[in-house]
């Protein structure tokens, strides 16, 4: 088994504790709302949304993917930290054995905020994975986050 990792910086006008509650205390009621083109639904299969709580994401028609099982393998309200590893889902296939998503969100001077992103991909023997292939997967993951940003701007009252 190998790991690849790569970090990556999203900015943010919206404030850390705003952010925090959107991205990831909210997530299964916010994403289908935010990214109704990606995400049909989330759904929790057992736990309380703290570690070893496992959801179930049902992706929007059209998308080459189902569904996905996340795990929450940590979470910090105190700290504004994330992780959460997809576990089972067709994303994997033969290729992963999970993919685990570490974010930290930190308060900008200025105000807003920069979500400080790790995604590690453990794989099933030796894969290369591109330059490419990485920032693709970076610009996804990014336009994520800038869908929830402007979905909080439209929506000042919310969160």
């Amino acid at each position: 088994m190998g790991v690849i990792t790569f970090h990556f910086d999203v900015p943010s006008t919206i404030p850390l504790a705003r952010m925090f509650k959107a991205v990831v205390l909210d997530a299964g009621n916010l994403l289908p709302i935010a990214l109704p083109q990606a995400v049909k639904s989330v759904e929790v299969l057992e736990g309380d949304g703290g570690p070893g709580t496992i959801k179930l994401i049902t992706f929007a028609e059209g998308n080459p993917y189902k569904t996905a099982k996340h795990k929450v393998e940590a979470l910090d309200k105190e700290n504004f930290t994330y992780c959460y590893s997809i576990i089972d889902g067709e994303m994997l296939g033969t290729t992963f054995e999970k993919i685990t998503f570490e974010v930290k969100i930190n308060a900008l001077p200025l105000g807003g905020s920069m979500l400080k992103c790790t995604n590690s991909y453990f794989t099933i023997g030796e894969v290369d994975i591109t330059e490419e292939e990485i920032n693709t997967r970076k610009e996804k993951a990014s336009a994520m986050y800038e869908a929830i940003e402007a979905y909080l701007l439209e929506n000042p009252d919310a969160y």
